[in-house]
């Protein structure tokens, strides 16, 4: 692809197309521009257009979109892929990218900004070493659009040192740009503070100056995050002190309008209180001496701020500080003072906590956000969660005088709820989550409130204060507080009566049909939740006491599907599968009425999938549904299959991407459920499973192996006849080259010799072998040689020893001697699984007794084998990893794929190839070795007492006792 004006308009011909309504038209443009990604200078040619002034602004954000997805697609190198841009393409775009983005309007800068951090985060330092002084040379131009750029993009950067694990690696990276951008930093810190002085009566060059500020001051945070530098040590009181100005800065000209909207000043404080509270928490003896003036700032600016919405971000650091402070032992003497615990009782925690309109308005109109901010607990600080994490830091050193401050304001409110309940629900609401955040003090999702204080008497709130909200008989009255008492319940479930708990399930089913998204999702949750949670290992609801519900249980459910915002409520979805996993077989008789609404949903879906966790659980639904009632009869299978193909076909040709690996778990399952062989409808869609593209998505790799896998139980001898074999042998060479999938290969390769006859494999074993030692030789992982290792000993096992021997020494004379010292007594103890210990251990014993070549020309491999396949009895696993081994996690395969999530429900049983046919690796050593002493007396013996330590012939010594038998 030529850097040429034609190509370049060209190019703008089909981003402007990717706009176009028609569907068609707009399908064929992404699929060109997805056509040429792999083209050289195609990145050079999107920079290009990015920067031609004559262009139409919106082809130039698109050509800035496309190439930031191109980036983030294609810069990753993976070992074992091609380079997917190319070498003079990577040194141009680095060459070009920092100016190019530093000149180009905002929209366009972010975009940009995004993509370099994409190729710092691959390249920087190692093969970027200009990026930072680049960056920094910028500081020099005085042009605040150029700086913010810049220090937008170094915060993009440097982000990740918030969350990576510490290595040697990390800390010479942050050494390194430390060295050059901490002093740089600084500097700019101090210029930029005085130009805020200077045009302090300047709105538009203020708000500039202040996003400086604020990035400059999120930088300071990712820097000092892992450890505090000397630099910033040694400076600490230019920074404190410039925190501590800021801190009190009240500029009208800075405050904005908006009530929802955080303004310059509001977001600078709220980082402000961030990395004070960072400070506090990890350098609290260097940061002693400025602790004090920051807790008086900071509990001003508490007691000052509004309950606006704007000022939500602000409040919850700025409580989150002082959340860190109080549980330090050092400043425990700040908060000792009952009037201090008081005071912040009365002007932090309560007005905190209470239910603001604002509240009340995403309850109303995005029950979603508020759900995902309360239940889920996301990234978004609330100031209900900061005044809870505050109640729980002074409970830490004073709990008792806390609980009896905080226990005077709940009766008080309660006591005002009472007098006028239509009027003052707020102050119920504020008193449950004030009883919450005091009884609980350790909390997971998995069980809800783990420990609770002494000091709340947590059932006699429930009986006296949550459930008479839960038994008054309007659903749709007093939203807010409904939603309240389903949470205690669900937070305290493991702390309630199992009495309690059965006595809440039909008042949380009749909660399913409230108009209220938030109510009928939370009662969805914590019906979910109670029937998921063990306490001592028993459950808190069994199916007992759920089965006389069952019918107005799933009706609620899926009438919650009809109600608006819940048409692909994940929670409901989880609901209706945690059901049915509980009923088991006795949801059978509800199926056929459920399964056509499943697939109307699934349907509907497929057309636009936008919900991953709601997807995920409707095919975990489908998967369990199919699986109990084929238990119960497998001939029901050709019933599910009607119902699922055509829809699975639709999503195939349409390529849906995110649910093709779906399709082939569940297309997996009911074939594993045949009980005959492989019918037509099958065998016409194999061609379409083995083409190379489905193979190129790792998401498809797992699941497909999966089919592959189940199509040669049922049909090895159709698929032989169909001269299929040469297909699949392809598919696995592709698989064993790749380090993230190679035991993706094995998989595929031993059912290959588990189900495949001899004879069709014959012709295409040597090559087999070929290809996974020259694997083994170019690239050996600890993963690839387990899984060699069972590999060989199945192929002993399902041909015979002495096979496995000559094709291995028919590739290089005496080989086998060589495999048996480097592989199988070095590393059989590695394997894991107990399918795979007891192959290796069945195929060692083949080889030790079935095997002449053994006793032969490799005998002195004999006793040093047979002591390896004790020590595999004996010995714990082995989970050692060569230090220098470099693991490629399949997570981390780059650009966008459809990862590829299992289904729990649709997971495929245990196999073990060996049918039974071995119940008892250790009788059947004893046996065996019996045996072959019969056949050559007094040698085996011989060899044992002269070869095998004292310990292993011991084992041995049981084996042959537990067997009954005797060496001859």
């Amino acid at each position: 692809m030529e850097l040429n004006d034609a190509n370049m308009q060209a190019l703008a011909g089909y981003l402007q197309k990717t706009f176009c309504p028609d569907v068609g038209e707009r399908r064929a443009a992404e699929k060109f521009l997805e056509s040429v990604e792999g083209h050289q200078n195609y990145p050079v040619l999107l920079l290009h257009l990015v920067d031609k002034a004559k262009a139409d602004m919106t082809i130039r954000v698109a050509a800035a979109i496309t190439f930031k997805n191109y980036i983030k697609r294609n810069w990753r190198i993976v070992e074992d892929e091609p380079n997917k841009v190319s070498e003079p393409d990577r040194e141009t775009v680095k060459r070009e990218i920092v100016g190019l983005m530093l000149r180009m309007p905002e929209q366009i800068q972010r975009q940009l900004s995004d993509a370099i951090t994409i190729i710092g985060r691959e390249d920087f330092p190692a093969k970027w070493p200009g990026l930072v002084a680049e960056m920094v040379k910028k500081f020099q131009s005085g042009d605040f659009h150029v700086i913010n750029g810049v220090l937008r993009t170094a915060h993009s950067i440097f982000k990740r040192y918030r969350h990576e694990f510490k290595s040697n690696e990390l800390w010479t990276e942050i050494k390194y740009v430390l060295d050059s951008f901490a002093a740089p930093l600084m500097e700019l810190f101090t210029a930029t503070m005085d130009l805020a002085n200077k045009c302090a009566a300047e709105p538009a060059n203020l708000k500039v100056v202040f996003s400086s500020l604020t990035l400059i001051a999120k930088i300071f945070y990712s820097l000092n995050f892992q450890d505090l530098p000397e630099f910033f040590e040694d400076n600490m009181q230019t920074w404190m002190t410039g925190f501590h100005t800021l801190l009190q800065l009240d500029n009208k000209l800075l405050m904005t309008d908006d009530e929802g909207e955080a303004g310059p000043l509001e977001l600078i404080k709220s980082q402000i209180c961030d990395n004070v509270a960072l400070y506090a928490q990890k350098y609290d003896e260097e940061f002693q001496p400025y602790l004090p003036k920051f807790v008086d700032a900071i509990w001003h600016l508490l007691i000052t701020t509004g309950q606006q919405a704007k000022f939500d971000l602000l409040v919850s650091n700025a409580i989150g500080f002082l959340a860190s402070v109080c549980e330090r032992p050092h400043y425990k003497h700040l908060f000792e003072d009952p009037a201090t615990l008081s005071s912040i009782c009365e002007k932090v925690i309560i007005p905190n906590m209470e239910f603001r309109d604002s509240d009340q308005e995403l309850f109303e109109d995005d029950p979603e956000e508020y759900i995902r901010r309360d239940l889920e607990g996301s990234d978004i600080d609330t100031r209900r969660r900061a005044a809870c994490d505050l109640v729980r830091g002074l409970c830490k050193f004073f709990e008792a005088p806390v609980t009896k401050i905080f226990s005077a304001y709940v009766v008080a409110m309660l006591a005002e709820h009472a007098m006028n309940p239509a009027q003052n629900w707020r102050k119920k609401d504020a008193a449950i989550y004030l009883v919450t955040s005091l009884a609980s003090k350790a909390q997971t999702a998995k069980l809800g409130s783990t420990q609770a204080s002494e000091l709340v008497n947590l059932t006699d709130f429930f009986t006296s204060h949550i459930a008479t909200e839960l038994q008054a008989p309007n659903v749709n009255e007093h939203p807010v507080l409904r939603a309240d008492a389903i949470k205690y319940v669900t937070t305290f479930r493991t702390h309630l009566s199992h009495d309690h708990l059965k006595a809440c399930l039909t008042l949380l089913i009749g909660h399913l049909c409230a108009e209220s998204g938030v109510v009928h999702t939370y009662a969805a949750h914590c019906l979910e939740r109670l029937f998921t949670t063990k306490v001592n290992g028993k459950p808190v609801i069994t199916k007992a006491d759920v089965e006389p519900l069952a019918v107005l249980l799933l009706t609620n459910l899926f009438n919650a599907f009809t109600l608006p915002g819940s048409h692909e409520n994940e929670y409901v979805m989880k609901t209706v599968l945690r059901t049915i996993s509980l009923l088991q077989e006795s949801s059978i008789p509800f199926l056929p009425t459920l399964l056509p609404k499943l697939m109307e949903k699934l349907t509907a879906v497929a057309k636009n999938p936008s919900k991953p966790h709601f997807n995920h659980y409707l095919f975990e639904t489908l998967g369990l549904a199919t699986r109990i009632t084929c238990k119960a009869n497998p001939t029901d299978v050709t019933s599910f299959e009607e119902a699922f193909f055509p829809p699975f076909q639709e999503m195939l040709q349409q390529d849906v991407q995110e649910f093709i690996p779906y399709v082939f778990q569940i297309m997996s399952l009911l074939l594993e459920i045949r009980v005959d062989g492989i019918p037509e409808s099958y065998m016409a869609l194999f061609p379409h499973l083995l083409m190379p593209v489905l193979w190129e998505r790792s998401g498809n790799i797992p699941p497909l192996v999966r089919l592959l896998q189940a199509y040669l139980q049922k049909g090895a001898q159709a698929i032989a006849a169909a001269e299929k074999i040469p297909s699949i042998l392809g598919v696995f060479q592709k698989l064993i080259a790749s380090k993230a999938n190679d035991h993706e290969g094995f998989y595929l390769l031993n059912s290959l010799i588990e189900h495949m006859p001899e004879a069709n494999l014959a012709t295409h074993m040597k090559q087999i072998f070929l290809l996974l030692f020259q694997r083994l030789q170019s690239s050996k992982t600890t993963k690839y040689i387990k899984s060699f290792l069972v590999f060989m000993c199945l192929f002993s096992i399902k041909y015979n020893a002495t096979a496995l021997v000559q094709m291995v020494d028919g590739i290089q004379p005496k080989m086998f001697g060589m495999v048996l010292e480097k592989l199988f007594l070095q590393d059989v103890q590695k394997v894991s699984g107990h399918t795979e210990r007891k192959i290796c251990a069945v195929g060692i014993t083949k080889l030790l007794t079935d095997c002449p070549a053994m006793l032969g020309e490799y005998q002195a491999h004999w006793t040093p084998l047979l002591q390896a396949l004790i020590g595999l009895f004996e010995l714990p696993e082995d989970d050692s990893v060569p230090d220098d081994e470099h693991f490629i996690e399949i997570e981390d395969t780059p650009g966008y794929q459809t990862a590829y999530s299992k289904l729990v429900f649709s997971g495929k049983n245990t196999h073990d190839p060996l049918n039974g046919a071995v119940a008892e690796p250790k009788i059947f050593l004893a046996q065996s070795l019996h045996k072959l002493s019969t056949t050559c007396a007094g040698k085996i013996p011989g060899m044992i007492s002269s070869g095998l330590d004292a310990k292993a012939a011991l084992f041995l010594q049981g084996y042959l006792q537990a067997a009954n038998v005797a060496l001859q």
